[in-house]
């Protein structure tokens, strides 16, 4: 892989990292495309780790209050007024939420790694599951969207919220579209829906890089300036991307996300059918 290559593909990854059009698929596609061979696993870590200082910087602001927030609620158990402050505090409960709704794509993780690992060896299976997306992503905008944002929400709809994201783990199944449809066929407020989403990324993304980390064992190729673009890439395009689409989603539908799933994932199959 050269530098143009490390490039493309960080810019890719952090992307489709955040928009709701599946990276994992994205991924699979671009380096058929360019004939790379699948990403070493040091390179692969950088990208995520590119994209995860992208949502922690987007976000500093609110993750600072939500620690904070965090670590005085445990202080609430023991004054017995932890369900209190849960109710009253916004980011109490939102840090409550993120950890909560964590919990399902850590346990598929765990459970089911090596299933998902199996659909990541073809292209027709990520191009498949982009279908899906456009689908979530589709119907979700027919639906009446609704007002509730961190105020009208609980532990049951980040369970839910959750739930969708560990789903998200299938290659092709957009972890954001995924995410967002879900908040919004809960009835959630449109910003709130994508903001949710992005800070139930954090735990997810650290997660997955953590693990490959302790993976490692050759370390990085010599060639250290591969490494350094892509990771500057990530991190550029996903900063961007965030704020893209929470301008988009403010002010526009989602639907144009929806038709460029279907376009690809019925282009992605039509060529794997008829020419692999």
């Amino acid at each position: 892989m050269d530098i143009i290559q490390a490039v493309i593909i960080g810019i890719i990854q952090g992307l489709t990292e955040f928009l709701p059009i599946s990276s994992s698929a994205h991924l699979i596609f671009i380096q058929e495309l360019l004939g790379v061979e699948q990403a070493n696993l040091a390179f692969d870590v950088l990208l995520h780790f590119g994209t995860l200082i992208a949502v922690v910087g987007y976000f500093y602001k609110d993750l600072v209050e939500m620690i904070k927030a965090f670590f005085s609620s445990i202080v609430d158990i023991f004054r017995g007024k932890f369900k209190q402050g849960f109710k009253e505090d916004k980011y109490k409960k939102l840090a409550w939420m993120v950890i909560i709704g964590t919990i399902p794509v850590g346990l598929v993780g765990i459970f089911f790694n090596d299933q998902i690992e199996v659909m990541f060896q073809t292209v027709t299976v990520p191009a498949f599951f982009l279908l899906i997306t456009g689908i979530l992503i589709y119907t979700s905008q027919r639906i009446n969207i609704g007002n509730r944002n961190i105020e009208k929400t609980g532990i049951k709809d980040s369970i839910l919220v959750g739930i969708s994201q560990a789903l998200a783990l299938i290659p092709g199944l957009s972890r954001s579209g995924t995410t967002i449809a879900t908040g919004l066929y809960l009835g959630f407020d449109k910003e709130f829906a994508a903001k949710f989403s992005f800070l139930l990324a954090i735990p997810a993304i650290l997660g997955a890089t953590l693990v490959q980390l302790k993976d490692i064992s050759t370390g990085l190729d010599s060639n250290i300036m591969v490494y350094i673009f892509g990771f500057l890439a990530a991190f550029i395009s996903g900063y961007l991307a965030i704020s893209i689409l929470l301008k988009f989603i403010r002010e526009k539908s989602l639907d144009i996300f929806a038709y460029y799933c279907w376009i690809v994932g019925a282009a992605i199959l039509i060529y794997s059918f008829f020419f692999t």
